[in-house]
């Protein structure tokens, strides 16, 4: 039997940082500018309200307002974390390998496993604001060594089908853990299918832009939901939507306590 839940945009966690003030050592830009962020799940300092789902722990929907705002230098262990620009430009330095400084548009998206640890500083230094989806995973393995993969997603050439992004298929970032990130962007209406690798994976369904049917739940621009237990995804699209699929193995809260207590929950930063 498959369960699900709904979560409305405005049901989402919010929060404002500015670059000013106790956060100034954390959040760059000129006096001003702040980092908005809409929060599907908690974590830390992310909202308080629905726990992560399956091996995500966040999923942000966040703008960099105001001129060089962003994230300053700043440390990471053994999480996963993948961006994928909607809007403007981001600067992403980060310390894998032999590091790097990438220039991420439209389209463009990252895998960046911290691993055993790492370091990355993200910044929006052109006029216009910044818009990303972030991703926080659990690692499939602890204290691997970092890695830094990207990608560009042309929406113009891969309308009207759904595109793996990050997983196993050919031409996706690869990542350490049973997770795939796809994604549909249309310019027709349409019926479409997603199909889990087996009903126990979970799927997270966001709506960027647009609206969507999904197994019977009309989901309106940047509503989302959650689904385990299904063996497809039924999806009717309206004309112009942007859809993100994130499918995960899923770990009930008594499984990640143990892992936890096992692991250590401070090697997660």
């Amino acid at each position: 039997m498959s369960k699900s839940f709904v979560l409305r945009a405005g049901e989402r966690g919010h929060d404002v940082i500015y670059s000013d003030g106790s956060a100034s050592s954390y959040v760059a830009g000129h006096p001003g500018s702040h980092i908005s962020r809409e929060s599907s799940f908690n974590f830390h300092q992310y909202q308080d309200g629905r726990p992560g789902f399956g091996t995500v722990r966040v999923f942000g929907d966040e703008v960099f307002n105001g001129a060089g705002c962003g994230y300053n230098m700043h440390p990471h262990h053994n999480f996963i974390i993948c961006a994928f620009v909607l809007e403007g430009e981001l600067t992403h330095i980060n310390t894998a390998g032999r590091g790097m400084v990438d220039q991420l548009r439209q389209g463009d998206y990252y895998v960046f496993s911290a691993g055993s640890g790492g370091k990355h500083c993200e910044l929006s230094i052109s006029p216009e604001n910044m818009n990303a989806i972030y991703l926080w995973l659990m690692p499939g393995q602890l204290y691997l060594p970092p890695s830094y993969h990207r990608a560009h997603f042309d929406i113009r050439t891969r309308r009207n089908r759904i595109v793996q992004l990050v997983g196993d298929a050919d031409g996706a970032l690869p990542v350490a853990q049973d997770l795939r990130v796809s994604r549909l962007v249309t310019d027709r209406a349409g019926r479409f299918t997603y199909t889990p690798r087996t009903p126990e994976h979970g799927v997270y369904v966001f709506v960027a832009e647009g609206g969507a049917t999904v197994n019977g739940a009309a989901l309106a621009r940047r509503d989302s939901m959650g689904i385990t237990g299904a063996g497809a995804l039924a999806l009717d699209v309206p004309d112009s939507s942007d859809i993100f699929f994130v499918e995960t193995a899923m770990l009930d809260d008594a499984r990640i306590r143990a892992w936890e207590k096992a692991n250590g929950a401070d090697l997660l930063d």
